[in-house]
């Protein structure tokens, strides 16, 4: 596995984008205690349907925030909506929740009770550098369940396998085919991202609450990596 990196970029920081990063060494992305992991799923499902049982959870600040950005950069809410605000719809309006392997699901259950924007690569198929900036247009990009490449449009915000030249994900909207977590992964890098109302104490409290979840059920060590240092912390 070739050496890793994560960085974004001062145009970044400046659009109030706020990120930490996680690498997951040694994970078994299959179910382990089987009874213990629908109870935990179960739970967190059971406590976000109640803390918006009796608002709109559109009016959310962390969503909000989301759409403010995406107006920021000329894109509409209506056609690019962040995967909280996707994953809220599909519980409270149609009770459904995306059950697709240990990981992605307990990235999705923490992405619910925080609103925070999360998603997780496969650390095997990246270079090994990761760079969160804005687009020139001119990247490639295979949408999750896709196939073949889908244009990026100039001066949105993304993450690059920076030596490939790869999209690995649009926006906290569109993760990419290549890097998808599968239950054959082992190595993770997973990202943790807010926005403007979301303080940074508030995203290494998640992202260190993914770690403790995921490791709990699937083993492995974690490692919290914050771009806006020189090297990782725990």
């Amino acid at each position: 596995m070739d050496p890793f990196s994560f960085q974004n970029t001062p145009e970044i920081q400046e659009m109030g984008i706020r990120v930490v990063g996680i690498c997951i060494d040694g994970v078994d992305n299959r179910i382990q205690r089987e009874a213990d992991f629908l109870t935990y799923r179960e739970n967190v499902l059971r406590d976000v349907r109640e803390t918006f049982r009796a608002k709109a959870y559109k009016d959310d600040p962390v969503l909000t925030g989301f759409r403010k950005l995406h107006s920021l950069i000329g894109r509409s809410n209506r056609d690019y909506v962040a995967s909280p605000e996707v994953l809220l719809g599909l519980l409270l309006e149609k009770e459904r929740f995306p059950v697709i392997n240990p990981v992605v699901d307990i990235y999705n259950l923490i992405s619910l009770q925080t609103r925070l924007a999360l998603g997780a690569h496969d650390r095997n198929k990246l270079s090994g550098n990761v760079i969160l900036k804005t687009t020139t247009g001119n990247e490639n990009f295979i949408p999750l369940g896709k196939h073949s490449t889908t244009p990026v449009f100039a001066n949105e915000y993304a993450y690059l396998d920076q030596d490939r030249k790869r999209v690995i994900c649009r926006m906290e909207v569109l993760q990419c085919e290549e890097t998808k977590v599968t239950a054959k992964t082992r190595n993770i890098f997973l990202i943790v991202q807010g926005n403007m109302y979301t303080p940074y104490e508030y995203i290494k409290a998640a992202a260190l609450e993914t770690g403790k979840q995921i490791t709990r059920f699937g083993g492995g060590n974690f490692i919290v990596v914050d771009p806006l240092v020189t090297g990782p912390e725990i």
